[in-house]
């Protein structure tokens, strides 16, 4: 009932280019000429230069970054409490409707 139609690709994909011949080429040395002159590095890297507002700066970012990831931690830490707690809370009903079943049979 369902058959997959294949299609039929007449012309292959792609370009096709015909082989390009290759002529070697000789080589010819040029003259020595004079040694180039020494050319000083310059820094790979920009000095980063730390006044106080910058220092400030920093210190506050990092102070609200871990205050911010503390508080993420603090209440993961707290919803798996919660959870755990009242899991256990259903484990202690179940079993005691369980065993009040039990008794009366």
């Amino acid at each position: 009932m369902l058959r997959p139609k294949i299609p039929t690709n007449p012309t292959p994909a792609g370009h096709l280019t015909p082989p390009v011949d290759v002529e070697p080429t000789t080589v010819v040395p040029s003259a020595p000429g004079s040694p180039p002159a020494p050319v000083t590095p310059a820094p790979s890297r920009p000095t980063v230069q730390l006044t106080p507002g910058t220092a400030l700066t920093l210190v506050g970012g990092g102070t609200a970054v871990v205050l911010v990831v503390g508080a993420v931690l603090v209440s993961m830490l707290l919803a798996v409490a919660i959870t755990g707690a009242s899991v256990a809370v259903c484990a202690l009903v179940i079993r005691s409707l369980v065993q009040a079943d039990a008794k009366r049979r």
